[in-house]
């Protein structure tokens, strides 16, 4: 009878000990935010001797800076202070959607510290020539860090579809179909930078990038943080995402959490996906600007409009929103039955227009939901923080990559 999924892992030698007690230590410093060796010694287990020479090899690869004395109020010699590096390694996050591409930068504690955006109308533009126009926004974002000393070390590209293996195989509102995205914008980089060494490239669904940051930045950092939660990133479309016990849960194929194309209605108006009647077709960007009276390609100033417009009390634009807000809760009500998560955060688009969709949405949920445990006017739904975005979620991404090994990047 077969007991184990595989053959058994190799025994773990010194070089992988020190490289797992490396990450350790430095996971625990950034946790912790500041701290000094002792305390991490106590919290990890190790030895004060084992966590100074850990340390002064995280010191050595920029990992760490430490500064001044610290005092415990407990017996023995103040400590120096380690915190995270404000230089050295980062992560390059770039989200490529409908109407914009936003690109950041994010430090080892998880700043985001350098931030371009531009808006660009990327439908019926061929795949190739949207990667290279984001590839020019990356260069510049780069070269904006190396002013601040912080070196990229991968890219993690937000996609919306279903991204898989590093490419795109589907992307209804962009019109992209098996699209090798993390090939195509790797080389347009890298001919932008011919100095440099190529950077890694990832990808991953920007709903999913979105959900991470939230759980990293936003409810899943507060002082009592939300660890399962329900995403939905409203944008052109409506994506996405799951987290349960602080885990994206990706499904078999890595394309949970599709939930813009639930169908609400299957005589419904045709989706861009080929089916009929999903939720975007009711709760997506276009929707909500078409039920408003704007124009539904007027992107981003057509949402700042549909919010002005709300906050003036405009009756067509509140039964807009007002009706999305229905469609949402009576597709989520099903997701909550099936997972029963914490909450539900709505981001994107969907964040500044909380205030009308909200309350269309807690009915639906407090009416449907079977537990009974969704009360009107309760907290389980929430807006996304403003802290978060898929572009913020990448670069996370890539510097988890880097806290979870940081030997393998010391060389840099």
């Amino acid at each position: 009878m077969t007991t184990s999924p595989g053959p058994p892992a190799p025994k773990a030698g010194k070089d992988t000990v020190r490289r797992h007690n490396l990450s350790l230590v430095l996971r625990t410093v950034l946790d912790e935010g500041e701290t000094t060796r002792a305390a991490v010694a106590a919290r990890v287990g190790l030895t004060r001797a084992a966590v100074s020479s850990l340390v002064e090899q995280l010191l050595a690869g920029g990992f760490l800076t430490e500064r001044g004395k610290t005092f415990s109020g407990q017996a023995g010699r103040p400590g120096t202070a380690l915190r995270a590096a404000a230089t050295g390694p980062a992560g390059l996050g770039v989200e490529i959607n409908v109407d914009y591409v936003s690109v950041c930068v994010v430090d080892l504690a998880g700043a985001d510290r350098v931030r371009l955006t531009e808006h660009l109308d990327n439908r019926n533009v061929p795949p190739g020539e949207v990667l290279e126009r984001a590839a020019r926004i990356a260069a510049r974002t780069l070269t904006s860090a190396a002013g601040q000393e912080l070196d990229a070390v991968g890219v993690r590209l937000a996609l919306p579809g279903l991204v898989s293996g590093g490419t795109v195989r589907q992307a209804p509102n962009l019109g992209w179909n098996r699209v090798a995205a993390e090939d195509l914008f790797g080389r347009a980089l890298a001919a932008l930078r011919p100095e440099r060494p190529a950077l890694p490239v990832g990808s991953d669904n920007e709903a999913n990038a979105a959900a991470v940051a939230e759980l990293w930045f936003g409810a899943g950092a507060q002082r009592e943080p939300v660890r399962g939660f329900l995403y939905l990133s409203g944008e052109i479309g409506v994506g996405g995402a799951i987290v349960v016990d602080g885990e994206l849960l990706r499904g078999a194929h890595g394309f949970a959490g599709e939930i813009g194309h639930v169908v609400v209605d299957p005589q419904g108006p045709v989706c861009r996906c080929g089916s009929r009647g999903c939720l975007e077709q009711y709760a997506g960007q276009a929707a909500l600007l078409r039920g408003a009276g704007l124009d539904e390609a007027a992107g981003v100033p057509g949402v700042t409009e549909l919010e002005r417009r709300a906050l003036d009390g405009d009756g067509r634009t509140v039964a807009a929103l007002e009706s999305a807000g229905r469609m949402l809760g009576l597709v989520v009500s099903g997701a909550v039955n099936l997972l029963d998560p914490e909450a539900v955060v709505l981001g994107g688009i969907y964040r500044p227009l909380m205030p009308w969709l909200g309350p269309a949405v807690n009915r639906e949920l407090s009416g449907r939901v079977v537990s009974g445990l969704w009360p009107r006017g309760g907290t389980r739904l929430r807006a996304s923080s403003p802290s978060g975005d898929a572009a913020r979620g990448a670069a996370a991404l890539v510097v988890r990559d880097v806290v979870a090994d940081p030997a393998r990047y010391a060389g840099r």
